[in-house]
């Protein structure tokens, strides 16, 4: 028997196996799914055993160098999921098994540290005449594998007094593993099952009948309006799963994975919880996905690659909000976590529920149209709690009557009156920082990043940063092109209305939630929380407020500008901009009081903003469907994007003329869109081009892009230029 190797380059050229020999010093130790490392050319570099079958030819066959692991790294079920993803998503498969097993890569092992015990044989002191050293004894009778730090923490004493009882043999010391638990500092908190109110029930019922039947063809859409329960389904549905011996997988995007979240699945499931998100240290990452291979946690809460869980029988897949871009991978392997969970329901029997107010045209048409889905909706809130009602503020009449300011009269107030009840307002704006665009009121110039294609926002701080490579530069006082001084600041982002809504409303206890105020560790929950319990007024935000909150007080909900996703130049900017409106307008109302949505716009007769104004989805879902029917989009066709990437921007344009040709010499049924430059012409230095194939069957855009993609490899003209395939593309910026 050989070993069948995956080497560690991510290249379509050594995109297959490779055999070695197994030495004697590891022989019945190498199996599939170790880590080793192998000779490859004049190097060693770190491969993964995917077999154990005879070479098809044995001569000159090299020994694997190394075994790098014991244990394995990967399953079987991982394995082929791997090559699953590399086959549909046409990238290497070692790339796509490194993101599925990445958490065990980027930490050697579990943290160990010297615990403490009690002796065996120790006279236990006596309270009297050494009442410290009692202290240390009571603690660790209760407490035993403390630390020498903790242990005199827990008792009050000096670390000294431990030491002495240490020497003194009373305490004895042995190495341990400390467990990095992500939710080690989190109140422990216990919640019991509520009554269901009708559709509730309905749909809990209908996931336990397919739980039950164990066949991997349910997938269900659970449509539900803001408010209405569907955590709750989630819980219940979860529960049924454990109960019949199976393990689930719940979903959140990675925005919406909020401390609420996570103190809501603890509190009903306690340590079976494990968490899994970017947020998390490489060790605490490394222990929860320990905790999921070793059975300990049956339950895992992440974002999208959670779903690459090492469960070994996955009953049960929750996608919450599942509409939420971000479950598509921007970088390769550019996986789609609900394709991935579907085809892994697939592979395990399970069950997969969608849930979302707003579901995806896709996954709304799977259900709705005779589709694979069944739909689960519900269509009240709980506790007989009412929608909030929607008011449409037309941005142009404000101007016309001489108002220039952010906030529109009406807005203002509400604000006013809601503050003087004693109610929280939340404001939404999906932009960070000051203003949004530095420009030269003299000569025109536009302040840009001098490594992207975009133009720099100016933040409070007095510095001007682009948000896509994070460059940044003191703002400067006279423009950079004619020396003038009537340098302009223009646009607004969340900074500004904070700063606006504190001139305006002095008194107001005002907090702000974007990326620029959650890059310390726990900043996020310290914001949410403050404002739940009640010492803030006013929450200014991204879509970080949009999703995933649920805090009674909040009676008002403002949207400054409604149009900044509605002409973004997307097919999907009318989806986004009606699925986000309903989603924020959703925060307000949840308590007893009823709630009230204002959203400014300069287009309120935009049907995206009408519908949402209305919380009409089907009438939505008709209007966009029809337009999406008119243009050729998804979900009546399916889309690839071919995207060029390049220091020089000439070498970009040719390569991206070539993959055009080569893309019509393959006379597959595809229509090409393209070459031209994307609509941000270049990030990091590098320029970048695409071209965009529609088809009716997806399998005709693989055939098309691969024999291109092969065209183009097998030049050597390009060597420079890199070429990326994204399947069923979610973003085309």
């Amino acid at each position: 028997m050989q070993a069948e190797v995956l080497v560690s380059i991510a290249h379509h050229q050594v995109d297959k196996v490779f055999y070695y020999n197994i030495p004697p010093s590891l022989a019945g130790r190498v199996q599939v799914g170790s880590r080793v490392l192998v000779p490859f050319g004049r190097r060693k570099i770190e491969g993964y055993v995917v077999g154990l079958n005879p070479a098809p030819n044995q001569e000159e066959l090299k020994d694997l160098a190394a075994l790098l692991d014991e244990d394995p790294v990967f399953t079987p079920l991982q394995l082929a999921l791997a090559r699953w993803m590399a086959a549909y998503y046409l990238c290497p498969t070692v790339k796509a098994l490194r993101a599925i097993i990445w958490p065990l890569l980027q930490i050697k092992g579990p943290k160990k540290v010297k615990g403490l015990w009690p002796a065996v044989c120790g006279n236990v002191p006596d309270p009297r005449r050494a009442p410290k050293s009692a202290a240390v004894w009571e603690v660790i009778q209760a407490r035993p594998g403390l630390t020498r730090k903790e242990l005199a923490e827990a008792a009050g004493v000096s670390p000294r007094v431990v030491d002495s009882m240490v020497a003194r043999g009373l305490l004895t010391s042995k190495e341990r593993i400390e467990l990095r638990d992500p939710c080690r500092n989190l109140p422990e908190k216990r919640s019991f099952p509520p009554v269901l109110y009708g559709e509730q029930l309905r749909a809990v019922k209908k996931i336990i009948e397919a739980l039950d039947k164990n066949d991997g063809r349910h997938v269900f859409l659970l449509h539900g309006v803001t408010g209405s329960g569907k955590t709750e389904v989630y819980l219940q549905a979860i529960a049924a799963a454990l109960n019949r011996g199976k393990q689930a997988i719940v979903l959140v995007p990675e925005i919406a994975l909020t401390p609420q979240m996570i103190d809501i699945f603890r509190s009903r499931f306690g340590h079976q919880v494990a968490v899994l998100h970017s947020r998390l240290s490489d060790g605490e990452r490394y222990d929860e996905y320990h905790r999921l291979r070793t059975g300990e946690a049956k339950v895992v809460l992440g974002a999208r690659s959670a779903i690459f869980s090492p469960l070994e029988k996955p009953g049960l897949i929750i996608l919450d909000e599942e509409h939420e871009p971000s479950y598509k991978q921007e970088e390769s392997p550019r996986y789609h976590a609900r394709t991935v969970a579907l085809r892994l329901a697939g592979y395990t029997g399970a069950v997969v529920v969608l849930g979302s107010a707003t579901p995806s045209l896709e996954s709304y048409c799977q259900a709705a149209g005779g589709g694979t889905y069944q739909l689960l909706e519900l269509n009240q809130r709980v506790g007989e709690l009412t929608l909030p009602s929607v008011h449409l503020i037309d941005l142009r009449r404000e101007l016309r009557k001489g108002n220039k300011g952010i906030f529109s009269e009406a807005l203002q107030e509400a604000i006013t009156d809601r503050l003087s009840r004693r109610e929280q307002v939340i404001l939404f704006l999906n932009r960070r920082g000051y203003s949004t665009l530095v420009v030269c009121r003299e000569c025109g110039l536009v302040l840009k990043c001098p490594h992207c294609d975009i133009s720099l926002t100016y933040h409070a701080s007095g510095r001007l940063r682009c948000h896509y490579c994070n460059y940044s530069v003191m703002a400067p006082s006279l423009c950079p092109g004619c020396g003038s001084h009537y340098v302009a600041y223009l646009g607004m982002g969340t900074q500004k209305v904070e700063q606006e809504i504190r001139r305006l409303f002095p008194a107001a206890r005002v907090l702000r939630l974007d990326s620029d105020t959650v890059g310390r560790r726990g900043a996020h929950r310290e914001i949410i929380e403050t404002f739940r319990e009640g010492e803030a007024d006013i929450l200014v935000g991204t879509q970080m407020v949009a999703k995933g909150l649920d805090i009674p007080g909040v009676t008002l909900v403002g949207v400054i500008n409604a149009d900044i996703s509605l002409h973004m130049p997307d097919f999907r900017a009318s989806e986004r901009t009606f699925q986000l409106l309903t989603q924020v307008a959703g925060r307000s109302g949840r308590g007893k009081k009823k709630g009230e949505v204002m959203i400014q716009t300069y287009s309120p007769e935009h049907y995206a903003i009408t519908c949402a104004q209305n919380h009409d989805y089907r009438g939505f879902y008709r209007r966009e469907m029809a337009m999406r029917r008119a243009l050729g989009y998804p979900p009546f066709t399916h889309l690839a994007r071919l995207l060029v990437t390049g220091k020089l921007e000439r070498e970009v344009q040719e390569a991206a003329d070539f993959l055009a040709q080569a893309v019509r010499t393959t006379n597959a049924p595809v229509e090409l869109l393209g070459p031209a430059p994307a609509p941000i012409g270049r990030i990091k230095d590098r320029y970048r081009w695409h071209l965009v194939l529609k088809a009716p069957v997806q399998n005709f855009l693989r055939e098309a892009a691969t024999a291109a993609l092969n065209d183009f490899y097998n030049m050597s003209n390009y060597r420079r230029v890199q070429v990326s395939i994204d399947i069923a593309p979610q973003s085309m910026m």
